[in-house]
């Protein structure tokens, strides 16, 4: 028997149960998963998503701005970036390569982050306005590196793409996609962790700064 066989043994045992688990349980558990009954939820029903999510980010410590349209994105980038003095040299996904950059006084290069970037530039599938979070899918046009490696992550978020809830979330790349790629990832505000003696320290695994542009 291997260690994986012994402790679910001992699970089944420890259930009151006998013996191997049966077709007719296996049964039943693929029933209720593929049902994906709901459990509670929160009361967001009254709440608009991208109001929750703008409330989330201040809580998260991820700043927000909004914009008029996609093309006023590179301008707001390069507000934010002076404003706290941050390099003019940002790197970021395909899809928005062909926004004016120049004209905002940005170089942009249009291939995933490596080690030496520091601003990084993305969309996202969705965000969640129930916790202020982005979702991200990655793909060859969509690489994560470019959300994970730079010390400032920039994301590009329209609003029809704000799920109310995580639910909504999963719902949405259920109907749209059917599997996820193996590469799907949460951002919740920047990176933090207080492992150490329980001290917050930011950019511990990732950026130190998350900033969202809401466009239309």
């Amino acid at each position: 028997m291997s260690a994986r066989d012994n402790i679910l043994a001992r699970i089944r045992t420890n259930s009151g149960r006998s013996g191997t688990t049966g077709e007719s349980e296996l049964a039943l558990a693929r029933s209720v998963i593929a049902a994906r009954t709901r459990g509670p939820q929160p009361s967001l029903a009254r709440h608009d998503p991208v109001t929750h999510f703008i409330e989330e980010c201040g809580r998260l410590k991820t700043t927000v701005a909004d914009v008029a349209d996609l093309s006023s994105v590179p301008r707001e980038v390069a507000r934010y970036l002076a404003e706290g003095s941050l390099p003019k040299a940002v790197v970021g996904w395909h899809e928005f390569a062909a926004l004016d950059w120049a004209a905002a006084g940005l170089a942009f290069a249009d291939r995933p982050a490596q080690g030496d970037d520091l601003v990084g530039v993305t969309g996202c599938y969705c965000a969640i306005g129930e916790t202020g979070t982005l979702l991200l899918l990655g793909a060859a046009a969509t690489p994560k590196a470019t959300a994970l490696l730079p010390e400032t992550h920039i994301c590009v978020v329209r609003k029809s793409r704000m799920a109310a809830t995580m639910e909504d979330a999963f719902q949405w790349m259920r109907s749209e996609i059917g599997e996820p790629p193996r590469a799907t990832f949460f951002v919740s505000g920047p990176s933090r962790t207080a492992d150490i003696e329980q001290t917050i320290v930011i950019g511990a695994h990732g950026p130190y700064r998350v900033h969202v542009i809401l466009i239309p």
